[in-house]
């Protein structure tokens, strides 16, 4: 099982997400937690080393929890992602890990890891994402 942390930004009907070099799928914004940290405080990192922006923690909200195949990963190796929307500070600039940063619709489902097809689905049941 890999536990991951997700940051779900969500504007005008379109969500963020960003794709590493060297990759072909798009990924919802997050990481694996380190020992000791709390989901805030793997957002808060996560966030800033892949997107330069400094993620409220106050403004934390629980969107939910989803696991899947992991992509890249051999079958049965599932990925748990706990997904928080939060403010954030700063300008959206990709790391030196990140290649891209895009904003997604619905339609891009296919473009998305399994996991984050789950949550695509989740937030278009909610119209959240068009």
């Amino acid at each position: 099982m890999i536990d991951k942390v997700a940051w779900i930004r969500l504007e005008n009907g379109r969500i963020l997400s960003t794709r590493s070099h060297g990759k072909s799928v798009y990924y919802i914004p997050g990481g694996k937690r380190e020992s000791g940290e709390s989901d805030t405080d793997t957002l808060v990192r996560e966030i800033r080393e892949e997107l330069d922006v400094t993620i409220t923690s106050a403004s934390t909200t629980h969107v939910g929890t989803f696991q899947a195949q992991a992509h890249g990963h051999p079958n049965g190796t599932t990925v748990r992602m706990t997904c928080y929307a939060a403010d954030y500070e700063g300008t959206l600039t990709p790391s030196s890990e990140i290649a891209e940063v895009i904003w997604l619709t619905y339609q891009d489902r296919g473009s998305v890891s399994p996991v984050d097809q789950l949550i695509f689905d989740h937030l278009h049941e909610q119209a959240l994402l068009d």
